[in-house]
């Protein structure tokens, strides 16, 4: 039979009704498999350091018994690069060690500490060739030129700096890795320093000492540059820096689209190393059952991580209604507050152990309770429609809870044996 709406709001149902308590939920969270990364982040900077222990060798022996200031300044700053090296090889290790007690949202934070550490190390080396040219050109009279040999050295580490910034960076950039991205700038600064240091040598030998201090320096300035970046963008990730507001906005149009969410708000993004963790608090229809609440909440999770190839995790909080109407039922009791009032309203009624379900709805500030009694016998709805009004009249009259009920709602199931 089609239930009937009686006029004091409880319900007359003939059939089964079944109903959950609405609560909060979050979303899956998912743990990336980092053993290829960390394979891929060894590798390459193995690579690096392999040429780099080479290439400071060749520049501070060559720089020495050719007479090239340029070149052994230059070695001292490939010399930089192993120590950086390093630095990534631990910071590698470290960052693609699964989520443990002590750290449950992984290690990738590692990787941004590192990027810093690489990012201190340029300054590092900036400041000391800015420092060494500076005291070259206010001291011309110690300047002597090199020997035509040391071209071929300054020509071979260009090439080799090259070399290794294109092939860091295509691997940063397909890892999405900030500090393989961090290494292979230091490779490119590298590249351009030993370029004003070919220049420089050249001009040298061509009779002109001072060229090579002076592009010394300004090589000195452009590390300093990039260092500055890459510890701007890294320190903004530490301190949990949002994501460019126009991705934010399109995370955003993913989640409205998922059908079953009215709203969404109080939606934050961070970086988290190479990946983003999202966290948003959608609005659903009040009603609704918890397993569909859950089940709307897994969708979003899906639409925003499938879109966004950068997110890892998302959590997603369900509300029932808008931040405002919510806050207003945060100081209302809980069930087993609301079930000892029920049971002393109705402790001289039959219908108290008739009862099989209690399905409770916090909204505007009012609880909304939805009740399921067994219905035991022959009755005519209208004597069902009365008596649930007053059974409702009791509850609202109960002095502990009776100003804080909404709707009381009874549903009858008819009884089967």
């Amino acid at each position: 039979m089609q239930p009937k709406r009686a006029h004091t709001g409880a319900l007359i149902l003939f059939g089964r009704a079944a109903l959950s308590d609405p609560l909060a939920n979050s979303g899956p969270s998912v743990t990336p498999e980092n053993s290829q990364r960390y394979r891929d982040t060894r590798r390459v900077t193995l690579v690096g350091a392999t040429v780099n222990s080479f290439l400071a060798v060749a520049q501070l022996v060559s720089g020495w018994l050719l007479n090239s200031q340029a070149l052994v300044a230059d070695g001292v700053h490939t010399l930089s690069d192993l120590i950086t090296d390093g630095v990534v090889l631990f910071a590698a290790s470290k960052a693609a060690a699964s989520p443990d007690q002590e750290h449950p949202y992984g290690h990738a934070r590692i990787e941004t500490l590192a990027t810093v550490i690489v990012g201190v190390f340029l300054a590092l080396a900036g400041l000391a060739i800015a420092w060494a040219a500076g005291n070259r050109l206010v001291e011309p009279e110690a300047m002597t030129g090199p020997a035509n040999m040391a071209i071929a050295f300054a020509l071979l580490t260009l090439v080799a700096k090259e070399s290794l910034y294109q092939y860091t960076h295509r691997v940063a950039k397909r890892l999405h890795s900030r500090m393989l991205d961090a290494n292979a700038w230091h490779h490119r600064t590298d590249a351009i320093s030993s370029l004003f240091v070919l220049v420089g040598v050249a001009a040298a030998v061509a009779g002109f000492p001072w060229a090579d201090a002076l592009a010394a320096l300004i090589v000195a300035l452009f590390i300093l540059h990039v260092a500055g970046r890459l510890i701007v963008r890294s320190a903004a990730e530490l301190i949990d820096t949002a994501l460019e507001p126009e991705k934010v906005e399109r995370i955003h149009r993913t989640i409205l689209d998922v059908p079953g969410v009215k709203d969404a708000h109080m939606l934050r993004t961070r970086r988290h190393g190479s990946e983003v963790v999202v966290d948003v608090h959608i609005q659903v229809a009040p009603m609704i059952s918890v397993s569909e609440g859950h089940r709307i909440a897994d969708a979003v999770f899906h639409a925003v991580t499938d879109d966004h190839d950068r997110v890892n995790d998302i959590t997603v909080h369900v509300d029932p209604e808008n931040d405002a109407d919510q806050a207003r039922s945060s100081t209302l009791p809980l069930r087993p507050t609301l079930v000892e009032a029920l049971r002393e309203a109705w402790a001289d009624t039959p219908e108290l152990e008739a009862v099989e379900h209690l399905s409770l709805h916090y909204l505007g500030g009012r609880v909304h309770m939805t009740l399921t009694l067994r219905l035991d016998g022959a009755t005519t709805p209208a004597d069902l429609e009365a008596r649930a009004q007053a059974l409702a009249d009791r509850l609202h009259r109960h002095p502990g809870v009776g100003d804080m009920l909404g709707d009381v709602t009874l549903l009858y199931r008819p009884c089967t044996h």
